[in-house]
């Protein structure tokens, strides 16, 4: 009898201190620091260091999305460097890069390891770069390994949605993204090749609108806990997004946006932004058939020390030269591109485009 009332007694004490440590694990969780928005004056010291901003939407024109430009078989430093050396040519200074989750699942060391390539070798060209962690647009799902070839005259026909839908279908995975977000945070927090990080873009795209507001919470909360030096921003993108853009403006330490109108379109955003008192970033510009282009939108935004990314370096495999409401099934060149600067052999699409990068940029 005594044997089992002291097993008994073993077993409580045992539950107890389980419970015990789970509490105190969790109390620990809940204090984990969470740093405050950036003020004002943080925010516009932090800009000052970097001059004007001038860059891309980048990904090397051998990728067709975010798996096939970060996976190990695929990982091409040596058009990475070439399409690099092309952008600094013409004077920019900075591009716009994503990032996917599950390239990092796959092979969390390696994945680190080639981020920082991609940093060196950006580096060498006068290049710093913005982060992208979270997308909502275009394929809902991914699948690691070989990437499908691009459609025919689709736009961005393989791009991945990051997690995309199954985050609405398995809710398990929020563990994972923090551990991702967390981990790539923590190796980077200090590196002065970085920017910005770009925790999620166009949250609420593909008539998701607030179903993303969790993960956008989220993301902050982690960048928050990891505290790196760099910044943390979330573009504003649409304008009917009201909770979200709330959000994504109140906790953003520099504003950013995107802006595929016009120059008076454009203007009216910079003007509304404007009256947050904060630093600013167009992290998406310049789709020609919409009026957007580099002659009526990058001297305003030089003009205005917001700094400027365009979409896209070199048209490739993401076949963003073609617009995302127009397919071109039979692969014709359309008259009018898109998106995009140069071919894959380096020449520009639109030499006078060039000269005029070159002229704001100082290059010429």
């Amino acid at each position: 009898m005594k044997q089992l009332n002291f097993l008994i007694f073993s077993l409580l004490i045992t539950a107890l201190l389980s419970c015990t440590q789970k509490k105190e694990a969790d109390e620990a969780r809940d204090a984990i620091p969470v740093r405050e928005v950036w003020s004002r004056e943080q925010a516009h010291s932090w800009y000052k260091q970097w001059g004007w901003l001038r860059g891309c939407d980048f990904i090397p024109s051998t990728a067709i999305n975010q798996l096939e430009m970060w996976q190990a078989e695929t990982f091409d430093t040596a058009t990475i460097n070439r399409e690099l050396g092309w952008a600094q040519a013409i004077g920019l200074n900075s591009m716009r890069v994503y990032l996917h989750h599950a390239a990092w699942q796959t092979d969390k060391e390696g994945f680190k390891d080639r981020v920082g390539q991609y940093l060196a070798i950006a580096d060498k060209h006068g290049i710093s770069t913005l982060f992208v962690f979270f997308d909502d647009c275009w394929n809902p799902t991914f699948q690691t390994g070989t990437q499908p070839e691009p459609k025919p005259g689709v736009h961005n026909s393989g791009w991945l949605r990051d997690p995309g839908d199954i985050l609405h279908q398995d809710t398990t995975l929020m563990n994972t993204l923090e551990a991702y977000v967390k981990d790539v945070l923590t190796e980077f927090s200090d590196d002065p090749r970085i920017v910005l990080w770009d925790l999620y873009n166009e949250p609420g795209n593909s008539n998701y609108k607030n179903k993303s507001m969790p993960l956008l919470q989220k993301a902050f909360q982690w960048g928050r806990e990891v505290n790196p030096s760099q910044p943390l921003s979330v573009g504003v993108w649409n304008k009917e997004l009201l909770e979200l853009n709330t959000f994504q403006l109140a906790n953003s330490d520099v504003i950013t946006y995107h802006n595929y109108g016009d120059a008076e379109d454009h203007k009216q955003w910079i003007d509304s932004l404007q009256t947050y008192g904060r630093p600013m970033i167009c992290t998406e510009y310049m789709a020609r058939t919409r009026n957007s282009r580099f002659d009526n939108i990058m001297p305003l935004l030089k003009k205005e020390n917001i700094g400027a990314y365009n979409w896209g370096l070199v048209a490739g495999k993401t076949n963003t030269i073609y617009a995302w409401d127009t397919p071109m099934p039979d692969e014709k060149e359309p008259e009018v591109w898109f998106h995009d600067i140069f071919r894959k052999d380096g020449t520009p699409y639109k030499p006078e485009e060039v000269e005029l990068i070159k002229k704001l940029t100082g290059k010429q």
